[in-house]
């Protein structure tokens, strides 16, 4: 697997997987949404640690620096 997410991608993905696990285990969303919500924070988790994100390969998107050869 190539890398296709960036600093920035991966700090967002982090920060609104610790926000929506904080809301859920403080019960302030509940339910079969929060159980969504819960398990898309896990693969946002999941995607950030290992920098690639399946949905960005298809339509060929990256958001890491590129490095130019010359």
């Amino acid at each position: 697997m190539k890398k296709n997410m960036g600093n920035a991608d991966r700090i967002i993905r982090t920060i609104i997987a610790i926000i929506v696990a904080i809301l859920y285990f403080t019960n302030v969303i509940s339910g079969a949404l929060g159980i969504v919500l819960l398990i898309l924070a896990g693969v946002f988790l999941l995607t950030s640690l290992v920098s690639f994100c399946p949905l960005y390969a298809p339509f060929g998107i990256k958001t890491c620096a590129t490095r130019e050869s010359k």
